[in-house]
């Protein structure tokens, strides 16, 4: 087999790698908001936050959120072609909402402390992640409705359903990387339940509207076959 036949079998195979070049436009438009909404953006603050401590070892599972995220793509785009597209719907459509939101209500928080109570690596870890990251565009919370798009995938997923382990592990790290969010003073509360609620209307959107469709194939092909 000559090196273009090998390139043309290879891209056959993996010809949904497409979907990535969503990052040509999310990248760009993020970028541009984080250099641009710097000022006179709506402060988003629940009085809940105030109670909330701040606890830097949810660093550890923060972080872990672009792994997580990166090893569930993976996984799909290399084992369930059509899993694979409705993640990356189900992701990137609601990414796309967080940038219309972002730009049309600029938004961040204040909610990061200035003064830290205590001195360890996992603090220092915190600030270096504070220099790197803005307090700006934080609603709805993109580690949290990332993280519940990645949950509705394994969830949706017969084969990984399989592997119970998989599972438990999924939505336990899911788990602890939204309440790092809150914990980090990254988002509010409020930025955390509006990405519960765009994720409920994204999967309504994607999965649910899928099998109504497919139902009424089937029913359809049934009266026909008759």
């Amino acid at each position: 087999m000559t090196w273009k036949e090998k390139t043309e079998k290879l891209w056959r195979k993996y010809k949904h790698a497409w979907v990535f070049g969503y990052i040509l436009i999310y990248l760009p438009w993020f970028l541009y908001l984080e250099k641009h909404v710097t000022r006179n953006y709506h402060v988003i603050h629940a009085a809940v936050d105030d109670v909330i401590p701040f606890v830097e070892f949810f660093i550890v599972p923060y972080l872990l959120w672009f792994v997580f995220i990166a090893a569930v793509f993976l996984y799909f785009f290399f084992t369930d072609v059509a899993g694979f597209y409705k993640l990356a719907k189900l992701m990137f459509t609601g990414m796309t909402v967080f940038l219309i939101i972002s730009t049309l209500m600029p938004n961040g928080q204040d909610l990061r402390p200035y003064v830290f109570e205590r001195d360890n690596i996992f603090v220092d870890m915190v600030k270096m992640l504070y220099r790197a990251d803005t307090p700006t565009n934080v609603m709805p919370s993109l580690h949290v409705y990332n993280s519940l798009a990645a949950c509705i995938a394994v969830y949706q997923s017969k084969e990984l359903q399989k592997h119970k382990a998989v599972c438990a592990g999924t939505y336990i790290l899911a788990g602890l990387i939204i309440l790092a969010t809150m914990f980090l003073k990254q988002h509010s509360v409020i930025d955390v339940a509006a990405a519960f609620v765009m994720s409920y209307m994204m999967y309504q959107f994607v999965y649910t509207t899928d099998r109504v469709r497919y139902r009424r194939r089937s029913v359809k092909t049934a009266f026909v076959s008759k």
